[in-house]
């Protein structure tokens, strides 16, 4: 069984298993939650993700963890921390960034605040961070939203394009926002 590094009053952040991983990719892999993550991936892009997921944890001791519901034991998604390495937000690279992807019908519950919530909490407690960083599409509300919500501010000069989505219909661009450790803890 996979080692559980944090819990909340309804949720579990994991260590990946091939267990959680495969349920993982079954309820986010569709089109509606990969809106503003470059779309559905094939097998070898999952692969590639499950791969980096496995280094981030491997090389900073933090990943991205997978997301379960203790009521039932349900994967939600994702949430967690990895170092930023986005192509395209250069400046930002190696600093701590927050994130998180949730399955559709989970969306719009608090899960994803509860998650994150915890996800900083490590990051400033545990890990040491000084700022943490979160990115999402200009268009993607829901997130921008979240982040306000968790008292991250705009930081419009280091929004970026991101390069592994090119064209007209790519989820471009990346916008910013951040958290210093006295911010988080001010209104803790």
């Amino acid at each position: 069984m996979s080692a559980i590094v944090a819990e909340t009053e309804r949720l579990r952040l994991r260590e990946w298993d091939e267990e959680r991983w495969a349920e993982f990719l079954r309820v986010t892999n569709t089109p509606a939650v990969m809106q503003w993550l470059g779309g559905v991936g094939d097998a070898a892009q999952m692969a590639a993700a499950r791969a980096r997921l496995d280094t981030y944890m491997a090389d900073h001791g933090f990943t991205f963890w997978a997301v379960e519901r203790r009521a039932d034991d349900a994967i939600l998604g994702f949430c967690g921390l990895k170092r930023a390495n986005a192509p395209g937000a250069e400046p930002l690279h190696g600093e701590v960034e927050v994130g998180w992807r949730l399955r559709e019908d989970a969306w719009g519950q608090g899960y994803a605040k509860e998650a994150a919530i915890a996800s900083l909490d490590l990051a400033f407690d545990r890990f040491g961070a000084e700022r943490v960083i979160a990115f999402t599409a200009a268009g993607n509300a829901p997130s921008q939203g979240l982040m306000k919500r968790l008292g991250m501010r705009r930081l419009p000069e280091h929004d970026f394009e991101d390069t592994r989505f090119p064209g007209d219909a790519a989820p471009n661009p990346q916008v910013t926002f951040a958290i210093t450790a006295a911010e988080w803890r001010a209104q803790r």
